[in-house]
């Protein structure tokens, strides 16, 4: 895939950009480890098991390209983002699960390099999501798994005159295409999540976000616990020290982090959204504000009780006889 010189504004592009589109991850995705965290080629397959057994994750890379990376997920939120749009418009009674776009366009809307590297790039993250296999028990039959790749392929389309590239053709799984379209299995995400640059901040976000949500008393997270919900590769100590710094700068989107003692006594991290955050402090300024106005009328009125008691000298009645 090169770039495009050209474009050819004869091509519908029935796809939005992202920039028009309210950004859309899949919810089962977001809290298990389905993606490598690392740029670099991940051989070693990601095996995820929930503590009460239902739920199993299985990720396997072919050696010629790599496991798909979190940011290769960039192209599956941008067609989960696409395709609820094209819902919400009424302008597909069927949502179709192969997308045409440009490439221009996609790099565009994931934020990315449009030069020759960034072209480059999607097809190496576009190789990945079509030959990583998973296996896994959601939305299987019971005792059975589910077996797919991201993607069942992908195709640039050329003008069949001038033979150059007018659009990407991709075409996505079943398993992905079924738990985008259903608008109980999507969660909105921050714009801001593109600018995350690394692979465990952007997985610990995907976690907040499905499990925090908009929780007035946020939620709680044992250390080890996120390390298995990642699918980071890092041993314990190294994964602990990684989310220190990660706490101490806390800028991910939306959600405050602090470290807290779990119940069991074991180190934990709590997610927090900003706003919740902002709506308590603004509650207990108002709160404050209407205490001290109280305690200004009950002050008041003690005086004026004090007062009608005291008659004035001004108004006393001399006695008779007095100057």
């Amino acid at each position: 895939m090169t770039a495009p010189k050209d474009r050819n504004n004869q091509f519908d592009l029935f796809i939005p950009l992202m920039r028009d589109l309210s950004l859309k991850d899949q919810r089962e995705t977001m809290e298990r480890p389905f993606f490598s965290l690392q740029k670099r080629k991940r051989l070693k397959p990601i095996e995820y098991k929930s503590a009460d057994g239902e739920v199993s994750v299985k990720v396997e890379a072919v050696p010629a390209y790599g496991m798909a990376t979190i940011w290769d997920g960039d192209i599956l939120i941008w067609a989960a983002s696409a395709l609820n749009r094209l819902k919400a418009d009424g302008r597909n009674d069927d949502p179709p699960r192969a997308l045409k776009v440009t490439a221009y366009d996609l790099l565009r809307s994931i934020q990315r390099d449009t030069g020759g590297k960034g072209y480059n790039d999607l097809k190496a993250a576009l190789d990945r999501l079509a030959t990583t296999t998973i296996f896994t028990s959601i939305r299987a039959k019971r005792g059975r798994d589910r077996r797919f790749s991201w993607l069942d392929g992908w195709e640039v389309e050329v003008d069949p005159i001038t033979d150059k590239p007018i659009a990407l053709k991709i075409t996505l799984s079943d398993w992905v295409y079924e738990g985008i379209i259903n608008e109980k299995s999507v969660l909105t995400m921050h714009p801001d999540y593109f600018q995350l640059s690394g692979g465990l901040e952007r997985a610990i976000y995907r976690i907040a976000r499905k499990h925090a949500g908009d929780q007035d008393d946020g939620w709680t997270c044992r250390v080890s616990l996120l390390h298995e919900k990642t699918g980071s590769d890092s041993e314990p100590k190294e994964f602990s020290r990684m989310l220190r710094k990660i706490v101490e700068i806390n800028e991910l989107p939306e959600y405050d982090m602090a470290f807290v003692t779990a119940g069991d006594g074991s180190q934990a991290v709590r997610f927090i959204r900003r706003s919740v955050v902002e709506r308590v402090q603004l509650q207990a300024e108002l709160d404050a504000e209407t205490a001290a106005l109280s305690r200004r009328e009950r002050e008041d009125r003690r005086a004026d009780e004090i007062d009608g008691r005291s008659e004035p000298w001004a108004k006393r009645r001399l006695p008779t006889g007095e100057a």
